[in-house]
C-alpha cells in the first residue's frame, strides 16, 4: 500500500512538473515577460518577474496536487480575479501577436493559392520537431 501511494505521489509530481514546464515554455516562447518588462520600464527587476512565475507555478502545483482548501474573502477573490485576468490578457495578446505573422507573410510573398498547405506544413513540422526532441 505504501509503495502504491509513493508511486502515485511520484507520478502526480512528475505530471504536474511536466505540465508546468510546458506552460512556462509556452510563456517563454511568446516572450511575455521581456515584453512586459520593456513596456513598463522595469527590466532591472526581471529576476523578480522570474521568481514570481516560478513561485506561482510551484504553489499552484502543490495546491492542485494536494487539493488544499483555500478560504478567501471577497476582496481576495477580486484581487485574484484581476491578476488572473491580467495574465490571461497578456497571454492572449502575445499569442495573437505571434499568430499575426502568417497573414503578413502571405501578403508579402503575394501568395494566391496553397495557404492551407503552408498551415499544414507548419503543423506537421511542429509535430515532427516535438517527437524528434522528445525521443532523441
Amino acid at each position: 500500500m505504501l509503495i502504491k501511494q509513493a508511486a502515485l505521489c511520484f507520478i502526480g509530481l512528475c505530471s504536474g512538473a511536466t505540465v508546468a514546464a510546458g506552460v512556462f515554455a509556452f510563456i517563454t516562447m511568446l516572450g511575455i515577460i521581456p515584453r512586459l518588462a520593456a513596456r513598463t520600464n522595469t527590466a532591472d527587476h526581471i529576476i523578480c518577474y522570474e521568481n514570481a512565475i516560478i513561485l506561482g507555478g510551484t504553489l499552484g502545483n502543490i495546491w492542485i496536487l494536494f487539493e488544499l482548501p483555500l478560504h478567501l474573502s471577497a476582496v481576495m477573490v477580486m484581487v485574484f480575479g484581476i491578476f488572473s485576468g491580467i495574465f490571461v490578457g497578456c497571454l492572449y495578446m502575445a499569442l495573437a501577436e505571434t499568430l499575426r505573422v502568417l497573414p503578413i507573410m502571405v501578403n508579402r510573398i503575394q501568395l494566391k493559392e496553397g495557404f492551407p498547405i503552408i498551415v499544414a506544413a507548419i503543423a506537421i513540422g511542429k509535430v515532427v520537431g516535438t517527437v524528434f526532441q522528445y525521443f532523441f
